[in-house]
């Protein structure tokens, strides 16, 4: 697919993208590339491989600024990231895809944008926006499940899903290399080496490079919201533990006296006076209430329970 940048996208075939004198936009297949690269005279001999994608990256070349896009599922809204190739100079930009991600969002600019002074740089703007239009939203979505998981802790650490909050970390760590990439790429763009952006359009590049920083900073926020969380978690666990070992401890300190009451009858020595009193044992029952009694007002007085 061919396209000119003039007050909107208008497609057109090869042999018009090279010879209308606007700047162009191309969608190829890898097989395509190789055919064709010649025709756009890029100086470069570059092989695609669309398999093997990592990463988002711009590379300055002698006569062109080449790279890749790998856009994250959560971005992408899909199962696998999204990734393909591209290359531009002066004169156009072209998208090397063995998938229809590129075609996908170019469309998206072709539907809903139209320029008042359409430029090579307002176009690249515009589908750099596109790639992070969404991120905020996932941004807001994940602050409010962490929020919730928050109130669950609260509530009851042991029944919180604080499996989702270290999901949650894992997609804002992909989320942050992937803006660590697009900042790197974003200061490519503004540094225009080869000359091929105008002075006067480059605004546009360090205002998609602001936006990649706020979003990076929220996505670091996030992060460190999924950490304290974790911290908070384990924090009530251990409170929840203190708790049962001071019952237990509370237990164990009233029946203590008790025991050495049982443990000091229970000898039967012969001359102890108090096996052959009546009232011995009505004695020892109201002696052992009076030491739960007054161990429980103590540790009532003392806040311990």
């Amino acid at each position: 697919m061919y396209y000119l940048i003039r007050n909107t996208l208008e497609e057109c075939s090869a042999e018009q993208c090279h010879d209308s004198g606007s700047p162009y936009v191309a969608i190829l297949t890898p097989e395509k590339w190789l055919e064709q690269c010649e025709n756009f005279d890029m100086g470069i001999d570059l092989e695609m491989n669309n398999d093997v994608i990592l990463t988002t990256k711009a590379e300055v070349n002698y006569d062109s600024l080449t790279g890749t896009f790998c856009i994250p599922t959560q971005s992408a809204g899909t199962d696998t990231p999204e990734s393909f190739s591209f290359a531009l100079d002066e004169a156009g930009i072209v998208f090397i895809d063995k998938g229809k991600s590129a075609a996908k969002l170019v469309k998206r600019i072709q539907k809903y944008k139209k320029w008042r002074k359409p430029s090579l740089e307002r176009f690249i703007y515009d589908f750099l926006e596109l790639i992070i239009h969404n991120d905020l939203q996932i941004m807001q979505k994940y602050e409010r499940e962490l929020d919730g998981i928050e109130k669950e802790i609260m509530d009851d650490a042991e029944q919180a899903h604080i499996e989702r909050n270290n999901e949650i970390r894992g997609d804002i760590r992909d989320l942050r290399i992937h803006y660590e990439q697009l900042q790197d790429l974003g200061q490519e763009l503004e540094e225009n080496e080869n000359g091929f952006f105008t002075e006067e359009n480059i605004r546009y590049f360090h205002m998609f490079s602001s936006r990649v920083d706020r979003l990076y900073d929220a996505a670091t926020h996030l992060r460190d919201y999924t950490i304290q969380l974790n911290d908070l978690y384990q924090s009530q666990l251990d409170v929840k533990q203190n708790r049962i070992m001071t019952v237990l401890t509370v237990v164990t300190t009233i029946f203590m006296p008790l025991t050495l009451i049982v443990g000091w009858y229970g000898m039967n020595f012969k001359y102890m006076p108090e096996l052959d009193w009546r009232f011995g044992y009505p004695v020892i029952i109201i002696l052992s209430i009076i030491i739960v009694v007054g161990s429980l007002t103590f540790f009532k007085v003392k806040k311990i329970l």
